[in-house]
């Protein structure tokens, strides 16, 4: 039976159609500090969790090489969705909100993580354990640092074990055709952190790699305290960002060439959503079934990916005519309603 971290080839086959899709749904997607994903050794990447499937798709799309994932245990029950997932390269992984108990379970799953890594294949845990839609970290949760100390004690005399934090910042968490800025931060080579305190065990030393990751993270993106002053702090930043966010494109279109710009393109809008009826209608049901918003992003993803090769990609053109429409009018509903 293949591994999960081996080579599959109708993975390998629909993968640059993957990252190409994922890549042109953003108007603006820029990678920054690829070189500081280290080349000596295994490395585990540490996202924040703020967009739901998009997060490992962006991981996904740091290079070309093969990536393995872990996912929440419950979305495992189902054989074929489990089947399915095994096949895109996720793992699952239990929680403790699952019960203490589930977590024992963990073993085989941190084992196949440890095997992924001996292998020279990258691992991509997200360490907040939830996803979230805002500019913020949870309390990292301690499975990505068992992995971690897992690996080191089992070929780290080989070669170094990094936990590489992943700064992903959008500039929309529900709507796709916006910007997405993918940032390395500085690589926490814990083969070395374990090297330097020989008289702490495994708790403590989980317990100090904690608050490091933790603030290693924080650098990676525009974080904000989680705090009552959550959105003053947020508005101020946003207002102002340092670099590199300082690069992300701002829209400063005046209202009334935007309003200009629609009412020209409305018989081009009206074609486009006749024509993408298919996509458009799909979406916007299965959008109404999923309560929480934070995962609309991710639906539109994977219907896009699902339903636009079935359409033999006629209806791509028309469908970017209509979201870019429909994204114009939402920006100036947000500017009005300010």
């Amino acid at each position: 039976m293949a591994k999960i971290y081996e080579t599959d080839k109708l993975y390998e086959f629909l993968r640059p159609m993957q990252d190409w899709l994922f890549r042109h749904s953003y108007r603006r997607f820029e990678q920054v500090g690829l070189d500081r994903i280290p080349t000596d050794g295994a490395v585990i990447f540490a996202p924040n969790h703020c967009n739901a499937l998009c997060d490992a798709l962006a991981v996904l799309s740091l290079g070309r090489e093969r990536k393995v994932f872990v996912a929440r245990a419950d979305i495992f029950h189902k054989s074929i969705v489990r089947k399915l997932l095994t096949w895109l390269k996720i793992m699952p992984i239990r929680r403790m909100r699952d019960g203490a108990s589930a977590v024992l379970h963990n073993d085989g799953t941190e084992r196949m993580a440890v095997e992924t890594l001996r292998n020279g294949v990258k691992f991509c845990i997200l360490p907040e354990g939830t996803h979230r839609p805002k500019h913020s970290l949870l309390p990292l949760k301690k499975g990505i640092f068992r992995i971690a100390l897992r690996a080191n004690a089992d070929f780290g005399q080989q070669k170094p074990v990094y936990i590489v934090p992943v700064g992903l910042e959008y500039g929309d968490y529900y709507h796709l055709w916006d910007d997405l800025m993918i940032n390395i931060g500085e690589p926490l080579n814990v083969t070395a952190f374990v090297r330097e305190h020989p008289e702490m065990d495994e708790p403590q030393l989980i317990n100090a790699l904690i608050p490091e990751l933790t603030e290693r993270m924080q650098r990676t993106f525009l974080w904000v305290p989680d705090d009552e002053h959550y959105e003053q702090n947020w508005a101020a930043l946003s207002a102002n960002p340092p670099a590199p966010y300082n690069r992300m494109r701002k829209r400063r279109v005046p209202c009334w060439l935007r309003w200009t710009g629609l009412v020209l393109t409305a018989p081009l809008f009206a074609v486009c959503a006749l024509l993408t009826i298919p996509l458009w209608g799909t979406m916007l049901y299965v959008r109404k079934k999923v309560a929480d918003p934070a995962f609309h992003n991710s639906i539109q993803y994977v219907l896009h990916f699902l339903l636009i090769p079935l359409s033999l990609f006629l209806a791509w053109l028309p469908w970017v005519g209509f979201e870019e429409w429909m994204y114009q009018l939402r920006q100036l509903h947000i500017q009005y309603s300010k």
